[in-house]
């Protein structure tokens, strides 16, 4: 009987489980020397002056909008093809949520549209959002530009792009954003099994984000020579999104097989596009800037009726796939605040065809060429039926 070959998985070694053992015994289990050191992984692989780590990536959206003094009154445009948390962290704020459309071939905010947009634009928003579907970066330097000439914020949702490169530059140096958010979920590149962090090149916004996950406290040396030991002040209102020390060593051991672990799934996305050469698939295509990731590798139907074909036929043959994304706006929610179908048409398409195949770092050869096998078996089926 064949194994059922999920579509991500998480590589959990040796070494991993020694480490989080280690911070299980030390003397902390939060708020310890284990942030500190996978804050300091974060920033050399990410090459950023400063990390934030909080206890997952959607609070690291919702204090990196709200470090930017994102509220009411202002308006956050991000991408229909996100995972709902990018905009949702915006609604937290208590601010308004705008789309700009992917485009048809990277699947990433298109730039022209968003030029647009920006010219006809009643309210600028205060942030932009760019999603990096999929592990490959968008036209950063492109919108980094726009934003300069227009003055919003930029915060890079790179949940999907620990490991990616632009400008051959790691994603998250900042270099073209404001701010930049990974994440640690287990289906990710890296995992913490839950957590996020929060890259920035603002030493101050840093800081002020670090305070928001703990409450809005801070407690320095200057403080508590005056006062006492115990003592702290809170300035503004945060809330609890401290990572606990046991998601932290997790990270940093995780961290050390990053390189090693990315470029084993760019083989494996390069035996996909090789395969798929002639089969009646596309998948998305990649830019000369930017060095994906590949968290995701997603391919494209001719309809939505294939599409909805092919999943129950991979979930027949005991191989999980998984659909990335519902366009976030078609939500029952977002829909309440005016947006239908028919607004961002490119997204609507495109989730309409799209299917997401396995792709983690212990995938094997043999596990990829079954999964490759049954889609030259789908298609060589649909070619008979429509021949008939």
């Amino acid at each position: 009987m064949a194994e059922f070959i999920p579509y991500g998985r998480q590589q959990i070694t040796d070494d991993d489980v020694a480490a989080v053992v280690a911070s299980l015994r030390s003397n902390y289990l939060t708020t310890g020397p284990a942030i500190t050191a996978f804050e300091d992984a974060c920033k050399s692989a990410f090459s950023a002056p400063y990390a934030v780590a909080l206890c997952n990536a959607t609070a690291a959206l919702h204090v990196a909008y709200l470090a930017l003094d994102l509220g009411e009154g202002d308006v956050l445009w991000t991408v229909p093809n996100t995972f709902l948390s990018t905009a949702n962290a915006a609604r937290l704020c208590g601010a308004d949520v705008d789309f700009v459309d992917i485009d048809p071939t990277t699947f990433n905010m298109d730039v022209s549209l968003l030029e647009e947009k920006l010219k006809t634009a009643k309210k600028i928003p205060k942030i932009v959002a760019p999603v990096h579907f999929a592990g490959q970066s968008c036209d950063m330097e492109a919108i980094w530009k726009l934003s300069k000439e227009y003055g919003f914020y930029v915060v890079e949702d790179a949940a999907h792009a620990v490991g990616g490169f632009y400008q051959d530059k790691p994603v998250g140096n900042c270099e073209f954003s404001h701010a930049a958010i990974f994440s640690f979920h287990p289906v990710k590149i890296v995992t913490t099994a839950e957590g996020g962090v929060i890259t920035t090149r603002d030493k101050d916004l840093a800081e002020r984000m670090a305070r928001l996950r703990s409450h809005g406290m801070q407690k320095t040396p200057e403080m508590m020579q005056q006062h006492g030991g115990w003592y702290y002040e809170m300035d503004e209102l945060g809330l609890n999104y401290r990572m606990t020390d046991m998601q932290a060593a997790l990270g940093a051991s995780q961290m050390k097989t990053l390189p090693a672990n990315t470029a084993r799934r760019r083989e494996v996305a390069a035996n996909y596009q090789s395969a798929l050469a002639s089969l009646p698939f596309n998948f998305q295509t990649t830019t000369a800037d930017a060095k994906s990731a590949w968290h995701l590798f997603v391919i494209t139907c001719a309809n939505s009726v294939e599409r909805r074909a092919l999943y129950e036929f991979f979930q027949h043959n005991k191989v999980g796939v998984q659909i990335h994304y519902i366009p976030v706006h078609t939500q029952p929610y977002y829909q309440k605040f005016g947006f239908k179908m028919g607004d961002f048409p490119v997204a609507e398409d495109y989730y309409n065809r799209c299917i997401s195949l396995p792709m983690f770092h212990s995938f094997t050869n043999e596990q990829q060429q079954r999964v490759i096998g049954l889609l030259a078996e789908f298609a060589a089926a649909s070619r008979t039926q429509k021949a008939v």
